[in-house]
Parts: structure tokens; sequence; C-alpha cells
């Protein structure tokens, strides 16, 4: 979570994948600051499944810093017309 915090306070991170079952703490660390900083978040699975994928234990959250991948996790804004 640390690191997720550096690089969204860096301004590196384009979006944020927020595990459904985040703790309290994420929320109050990570997502205020990402909210604050208009970075884009999903809600992703679960907090085990996400560190699976990741060959890693519980991840919290997962900032994504590449703009491509980003842009095709966050769903694009509607179009007013």
């Amino acid at each position: 979570m640390d690191a997720v915090r550096k690089e969204l306070q860096a301004g590196k991170i384009r979006c944020l994948v927020v595990a459904d079952d985040a703790s309290p703490r994420t929320v109050d660390k990570v997502v205020r600051l990402a909210s604050a900083k208009g970075v884009p978040m999903v809600t992703g699975p679960r907090a085990a499944a996400i560190g699976a994928q990741l060959g890693k234990p519980p991840v919290m959250a997962v900032g994504v810093r590449d703009r491509a991948l980003a842009d095709g996790i966050v769903p694009p804004a509607p179009v007013r017309r």
C-alpha cells in the first residue's frame, strides 16, 4: 500500500484497482488520495484473487502506470450530446 501511495503522490498512477474487500485503512489512505488526485478507480476482485494473479499475498490496491492498460481498464466517460 505504501508503494501505491508513493506513486499516487508522484502522479505516476493512471488508474487504481481496489479490491472489493479492501480494508478501511486502504480506503482511508489510498482511495482518498486517488480521489483527491483525480485518478480513476475501479473495484476489482477480492484482495486474495488480486494477490494470486500477481504471485503475492492478498493485495488491497494496485496502481496501474501504463496508459494503454489503464485506458482498457477504466470505462470511457459517456459522451454528452
